[in-house]
C-alpha cells in the first residue's frame, strides 16, 4: 500500500481517494501510456494498484522506470483477467474503484478532478459514469464507442445491454462484490449489474471519460461472451423480456452496419 494512503485515512478530507486498478501481463508496448496518463492527473488523491500476472516480458521494468509513491505493483501469477480484478479489488482502499488497463489511459489530465468535483457535489453517489472513446494500439482515437452511455442510468438501462463500458462506470467500493468468475469474458456486465443494485444514485459526467483500446474477440470468443451475457439478461431481467430485446438487438445491429457501410462508401 502506497505511504500516501495511510497518511490520507488518518487526516479528514472532503475529497474522495480513488482506486486506479490496471491489470497487465506482458503489456510492454501499451503499459507506458497507461501508467503516463495516471502520473499527469492534476488530482492527485488516489492510489495506483498495478496487478501484473507475473508478466515474460519488460512490463515491470517498464513500471518501474514511471517513479510514483502513489503506486503499488503487485506480481504474481493469477487464474485469467477477473481473478486479477479480483485481487485488486482486495487490495484496494479508496472511496471509488476505476479499472484502467494496460492501453487504456484518462481523456484528460482533468478527469480524476472533475469526477471528484461530482463526489463532492451530489454527496458521495454510488456510481460516476461517463462516454468512452475507442483508440487503437497506438493510441490513435478510431471513434465513439457503439453504445453511448445514457443521461440517466438505473438498474434497468443494463436490461439493453452494457450500456457504460466498464472503465467509465466508477463504483463506490463499499457497495461492490467480487467478479463472478463463473463468466469467462462477460463478468464485468454481471458485476456492475450488482453495483447498479446496490447503488442510490447514479451521477452522469457529461464527457468523455476513457480512451478504451480496442483489442477486439476472436468469431468464437464473441460467440461465448454474447452467449454469457444473453444468461446474465435472463436471470437479472427475464428470460422473455430477454428474448424480446435480443430482437430489437439484431434490428440494431442491421442498422448500425448499414451505417458503416454508408460511411465506409463516402470515405473511398
Amino acid at each position: 500500500m502506497p505511504i500516501f494512503v495511510e497518511k490520507y485515512r488518518l487526516e479528514s478530507r472532503m475529497e474522495p481517494l480513488f482506486t486506479i486498478i490496471t491489470v497487465t501481463y506482458n503489456a510492454a508496448e501499451t503499459i507506458g501510456r497507461t501508467i503516463e496518463s495516471v502520473d499527469s492527473q492534476t488530482f492527485n488523491i488516489y492510489e495506483h494498484l498495478i496487478i501484473d500476472g507475473r508478466s515474460k516480458d519488460a512490463t515491470l521494468d517498464i513500471v518501474a522506470r514511471h517513479t510514483n509513491p502513489l503506486r503499488a505493483v503487485f506480481s504474481e501469477p493469477d487464474n485469467g483477467l477477473y481473478d486479477a480484478m479480483n485481487k485488486g479489488i482486495g487490495r484496494a482502499k479508496g472511496d471509488y474503484l476505476i479499472f484502467l488497463n494496460a492501453g487504456d489511459k484518462f481523456h484528460s489530465n482533468d478527469t480524476l478532478k472533475h469526477l471528484a468535483d461530482l463526489v463532492i457535489e451530489n454527496d458521495k453517489p454510488g456510481i460516476l459514469y461517463g462516454q468512452t472513446d475507442i483508440v487503437d494500439n497506438e493510441g490513435t482515437r478510431l471513434g465513439d464507442r457503439h453504445l453511448r452511455a445514457p443521461e440517466t442510468l438505473t438498474l434497468k438501462s443494463f436490461s439493453k445491454g452494457m450500456l457504460v463500458c466498464h472503465q467509465a462506470f466508477i463504483p463506490l467500493r463499499r457497495i461492490v462484490g467480487m467478479y463472478n468468475l463463473k463468466y469467462r469474458y462477460s463478468a464485468d456486465y454481471e458485476w456492475c449489474i450488482r453495483c447498479l443494485q446496490h447503488s442510490r444514485n447514479n451521477v452522469y459526467a457529461g464527457e468523455v471519460l476513457v480512451d478504451y483500446l480496442s483489442e477486439g474477440l476472436t468469431t468464437e470468443n464473441r460467440r461465448r461472451s454474447l452467449k454469457e451475457r444473453f444468461d446474465i439478461m435472463c436471470y437479472y431481467y427475464g428470460t422473455f423480456p430477454t428474448i424480446v430485446r435480443h430482437i430489437g438487438f439484431f434490428f440494431r445491429r442491421l442498422r448500425q452496419a448499414r451505417k458503416e457501410r454508408r460511411q465506409q462508401s463516402l470515405k473511398n
